[in-house]
């Protein structure tokens, strides 16, 4: 979405507004936060990538190995567990510390989605839970970088060649992808080691490097799928 299409959220020009929820199966790759590894890993693998716009390193959360296909963590999957501020959030953004919104997106045109604004002009209690998560979001974001510039400040971020082969003969190469070495972990000197355990990133970067075992699961779940197709 380009900033163009983003309006400053207001009670004059989105009185009218209402709140539908998110259409849709999720992104077979979703945007994930420090504090959403925990829940993710038990579904997913967990790599860094970077941006394509910027080329800065974000963490992300593999839900389907190919975006044309159903995506093999489900929204039933998700319900309860684990919700992506990121793809929650879908139509609102955050623009010099204020709430914009794509006025495009699908989601505002549901008319029998929850109101944004009360009759007197305040957030409905839809819109104010909108802006916790966005909140939290932001501090997520800012926690995740400082995990991310710690693991490359050591040294501890390596590209993954993953390569997989399924029983149709098909091979799928996923690309761009890094992950926390353990071997660089265990080189670790006392100090560094102490530092990233205090500051919580010692346990995230294991999280994040354990979680690559899911990658079995979805290519089990996704041959799966092709022996019933």
């Amino acid at each position: 979405m380009t900033a163009q299409r983003l309006e400053l959220l207001n009670a004059n020009d989105h009185a009218g507004l209402h709140l539908g929820p998110v259409e849709g199966a999720p992104p077979p790759f979703v945007q994930i936060v420090l504090d959403e590894f925990a829940s993710a890993a038990t579904l997913a693998p967990i790599f860094v990538t970077r941006a394509e716009s910027t080329g800065e390193f974000y963490a992300g959360a593999i839900l389907g190995l190919k975006p044309e296909e159903p995506p093999l963590v489900t929204r039933d999957d998700l319900a309860g567990l684990f919700e992506p501020l990121d793809w929650k959030r879908r139509g609102f953004h955050v623009v010099d510390e204020q709430v914009a919104i794509d006025p495009a997106d699908p989601r505002f045109a549901d008319a029998a989605g929850e109101p944004m604004f009360g009759s007197d002009g305040a957030p409905s209690p839809a819109l104010a839970g909108m802006a916790q998560s966005l909140g939290r979001l932001k501090v997520g974001l800012d926690a995740t970088r400082a995990f991310i510039d710690a693991c490359l400040s050591h040294k501890l971020i390596e590209p993954i060649d993953v390569d997989l082969k399924f029983d149709d003969g098909e091979r799928l190469t996923l690309a761009g992808l890094y992950t926390v070495s353990l071997d660089a972990i265990g080189e670790l000197d006392d100090a560094a080691a102490l530092s990233l355990l205090r500051a919580g990133h010692l346990q995230a970067a294991f999280t994040m490097a354990q979680s690559v075992r899911q990658l079995g699961r979805l290519a089990r779940i996704r041959n799966a799928r092709l022996t019933a197709g």
